[in-house]
């Protein structure tokens, strides 16, 4: 049985990651989808998206009154602050009569808290407590889409307050206006006739999963500390937001049929529901931004890998490919390039080109900007610096934190190791990283002439 299970296992994964030119555009969509699925489920197998969402579950229960004083505050001053509720109740509707009670005691701690009160101390508590969860949050997503580089402490200040101020005053502006356009006489009219009232009916329905799915889809875009395209940001949302209206009737019917819970954890009850409901909430916007990392990654569906994984070839070739883009860049007189912009022209994640970039750096060919996020000239001459010291450098990295320090070293092996250096010299002798850059035209030469010096090493060698 064990036997037959693994065979088919092996079959599936076989069809799942076989390439074949010869497929319809229907069965290569198809094969696209289940790999999706399948990285996603190995994802949640893995435990990592749990884990995550776990510990944003901690981190909002922290900072969820302190984020509902600072908006509420600034909800008051646009005079729309009366709205908080009515989104309360509609976010915690899954948890059935429950949400009423939720929603009140909430309100009723933003309505108690009293912020002139405070003073600096408090006050900037209050201030670091709401920067944590966003920070918290960024980390998840960062981890997610395996970026390195964290947001500095102006970015995230800049970040985290644009959508503090702004992000509740344009979702409950487009609350007010959609309810104010569902209200209007017209729309109640066109409501009232038989062929178009179910139109209307079934916009109002729809409206709020729209909502939704543009939330999720600006939260993919904006809160990883890279960039992501609409495409599979749109993607991300979109599972994420469909995601969310189904599990969230599931978790409402399985609430209204769980009255023996609540009799035993009595008024614990409520609480553990909320708990749980901010799990499944978070993990499914964490779901999402997988989908959306697989979507604009795909070369990752076979399994994630960091830059220390990545063979030799796979390495010098990004590692070139970038040093062309900084020197184009730079030697073409336009504006420079970041890793962002090279990851995206390239194909591969930010991560990778990230760690080329600190090891070309290490060795001062390249430096990046002050700007955010930072982007990279040429950190020497490159007239004067050969292109054969990039290569060496890429191929001397280490990577994986293993240590390759033998204590024995035969010397054929040492013999060996020194001649694989010195061809690479000589077959870049007298070619700069500027003349790679700009593509000097004598660069191509080297293909020609170096397997024939091969060529014949290796006839002497027979002879």
């Amino acid at each position: 049985m064990v036997k037959r299970a693994l065979i088919l296992r092996d079959r599936l994964l076989g069809w799942l990651w076989r390439e074949s030119e010869q497929d319809q555009r229907s069965h290569r969509a198809l094969v696209r989808i289940v790999r999706l699925l399948f990285a996603v489920g190995r994802d949640l197998a893995a435990g990592q998206l749990t884990l995550r969402a776990m510990s944003l579950v901690y981190t909002t229960l922290l900072s969820l009154i302190p984020l509902l004083a600072i908006s509420f505050s600034i909800l008051k001053g646009f005079g729309v602050h009366n709205q908080i509720e009515p989104f309360l109740l509609a976010a915690l509707e899954p948890l059935g009569e429950r949400s009423e009670e939720i929603a009140r005691q909430m309100i009723e701690f933003v309505d108690n808290m009293q912020v002139g009160v405070l003073g600096v101390v408090g006050f900037v508590l209050l201030f670091f407590t709401v920067m944590s969860l966003m920070q918290k949050i960024e980390r998840a997503f960062n981890e997610v889409w395996q970026v390195l580089r964290e947001r500095s402490l102006g970015e995230r200040f800049r970040d985290y307050m644009s959508v503090i101020v702004i992000g509740p005053v344009l979702v409950f502006a487009s609350l007010g206006i959609t309810a104010s356009l569902f209200g209007t006489t017209f729309v109640q009219s066109v409501a009232s006739t038989g062929p178009l009232g179910w139109l209307v009916e079934f916009g109002g329905r729809l409206v709020p999963i729209v909502m939704i799915v543009a939330a999720f889809t600006f939260i993919y875009m904006f809160v990883p500390n890279t960039r992501v395209r609409f495409i599979p940001a749109f993607w991300g949302g979109l599972v994420a937001g469909l995601l969310w209206n189904i599990l969230g009737v599931i978790f409402a019917a399985f609430v209204a049929s769980a009255a023996r819970y609540a009799a035993i954890y009595s008024g614990f009850a409520t609480l553990i529901f909320f708990m749980i409901w901010l799990y499944v909430g978070w993990l499914v916007l964490l779901i999402g931004a997988s989908i959306a990392f697989y979507r604009q990654n795909p070369e990752y569906l076979a399994g994630r890998r960091l830059a220390t994984n990545l063979s030799f070839l796979e390495r010098e070739r990004i590692a070139l490919h970038a040093l062309a883009m900084i020197g184009e860049r730079f030697y073409g007189a336009r504006p420079a390039v970041s890793a962002e912009d090279m990851a995206l022209e390239l194909h591969v994640p930010a991560d990778v080109v990230e760690h080329l970039l600190a090891t070309l750096a290490s060795v001062g060919l390249v430096a990046p900007t002050d700007e955010a996020p930072p982007r990279f000239l040429p950190a020497c001459p490159w007239d004067q610096a050969p292109l054969s010291r990039a290569i060496e450098a890429v191929r001397q990295a280490r990577g994986g934190g293993l240590s390759t320090d033998l204590s024995v070293e035969r010397q054929s092996v040492s013999e060996v190791m020194a001649a694989l250096q010195q061809m690479t010299r000589d077959a870049f002798d007298g070619v700069s990283l500027k003349d790679f850059a700009i593509g000097v035209a004598g660069i191509s030469a080297i293909a020609t002439t170096t397997p024939t010096t091969a060529g014949s090493g290796s006839g002497a060698a027979t002879d």
